[in-house]
């Protein structure tokens, strides 16, 4: 039967339940970056908004749908930080679809891309003229990151949660033996120990995995 207590309560729960979820696996899905930060949205949203008008559906099994969707996305959040196949299964990578003013249409067929929404991406970020474009990438949220040429040194990670993007590394002109020898400078051994790094004017900035 329905009544509007049990929907008032369920509303709060859901509130209660959002907000913690929130806090618990980070401030990603206020922003969303990612194809998992939407998808966690969507889902938790048709969770919440097909419960509350359900009277049959009870406060109990209301709570343990919302604590298995809750440690589906723990599980799936660790798993893609820490094993980066799985995190490139689940959100893909970035995709360069320009690289030194010349369009890689194949790159652009992989990301799903028209020659229509090439144009509208690259209008949308200022871009002109490719041929002054020394990368544009696709992020995987689908917005577009351009480098300009003379806009100085790479502003993109080298590294990111313990693996190397051989594509900056091409870019930059570098090979991994070069990184491997930069990381040693500060310390570093291991590729698989950094969190985090880009280069810019001849500088490599590392945030290392155990780091307060």
């Amino acid at each position: 039967m329905f009544t509007y207590s049990d929907v008032l309560l369920k509303l709060v729960v859901g509130f209660l339940f959002i907000t913690i979820l929130i806090n618990l696996t980070g401030k990603g899905n206020l922003a969303p970056t990612s194809a998992m930060d939407q998808l966690q949205n969507y889902v938790l949203g048709g969770i919440i908004g097909g419960v509350i008008y359900n009277p049959a559906i009870t406060m109990a099994q209301f709570l343990v749908i919302l604590l298995l969707w809750a440690l589906l996305i723990m599980v799936t959040r660790y798993l893609k930080t820490h094993l980066h196949w799985f995190g490139k299964l689940i959100e893909g990578e970035p995709i360069t679809i320009v690289r030194n003013g010349e369009m890689l249409v194949e790159n652009c067929l992989k990301a799903n891309l028209s020659a229509k929404d090439v144009d509208f991406k690259l209008r949308t970020a200022g871009v002109y003229d490719i041929s002054q474009v020394k990368r544009a990438i696709v992020e995987q949220n689908g917005s577009l990151t351009v480098l300009n040429r003379g806009e100085g040194s790479i502003r993109y990670p080298v590294i990111v949660d313990g693996q190397v993007d051989p594509d900056v590394l091409e870019l930059m002109d570098k090979d991994e033996g070069w990184l491997i020898e930069e990381l040693k400078k500060q310390g570093i051994d291991q590729i698989k120990d950094v969190f985090w790094a880009t280069y810019r004017d001849n500088s490599l900035t590392v945030a290392k995995f155990n780091d307060n």
